[in-house]
């Protein structure tokens, strides 16, 4: 993030007209919308941050992507970030917003790494596992496959970190086996 604090402020500012207008799921929709348009089209990124195309040319090419399928409160704010000039921070903006609706909304985010593609029940079965333990109601729950793990998981969330995967018990078992732990023992 180039410049995290102004990417929170405007997100704040965002999320707060749009639960003073009572828009908040509309808007939070267009963020995501958004998003998925900023992630999969390098292009669209770069022509943000480019510093050549002029303000009026940016705001013609969003509106051009956007056309009918964003809010009017969400097309008003990204035509105030052009004329601020801070159309470059629209990426940074729309994760700290996505990031504060989930605040407000008491959504957790989970990011849960596999050796293999799990079925929904298996989903379901971790979901309701940490919704017991930690007392949440609200998880969004991330999966990947990572097979150099050879089983278990890999389970993050809010900065902590479950490694219950076989590829760091084997590690573990290395470790040991490099400090001769066990021939100190056997004398």
């Amino acid at each position: 993030m180039q410049n995290p604090r102004l990417a929170i402020r405007y997100a704040k500012s965002l999320l707060d007209i749009a639960q003073e207008k009572d828009q908040l799921e509309k808007v939070f929709n267009d963020m995501k919308l958004l998003d998925d348009i900023c992630k999969s089209s390098r292009e669209f990124a770069n022509v943000l941050k480019s510093p050549i195309i002029k303000e009026d040319k940016k705001n013609q090419i969003i509106e051009s992507v956007t056309a009918g399928r964003i809010s009017i409160l969400t097309s008003s704010f990204i035509k105030l970030l052009g004329g601020k000039g801070r159309e470059s921070n629209l990426p940074e903006i729309i994760s700290a917003f996505i990031e504060q609706y989930n605040v407000v909304k008491g959504i957790h985010k989970v990011k849960l790494t596999t050796a293999v593609e799990l079925s929904d029940g298996m989903k379901n079965d971790f979901i309701n596992k940490i919704k017991a333990s930690e007392g949440i109601k609200n998880i969004e729950l991330e999966t990947s496959v990572n097979e150099n793990l050879v089983g278990g998981f890999v389970l993050e969330m809010e900065g902590k970190l479950a490694d219950a995967s076989i590829r760091r018990d084997l590690k573990e078992v290395q470790k040991q086996f490099m400090n001769n732990d066990y021939i100190q023992k056997l004398r």
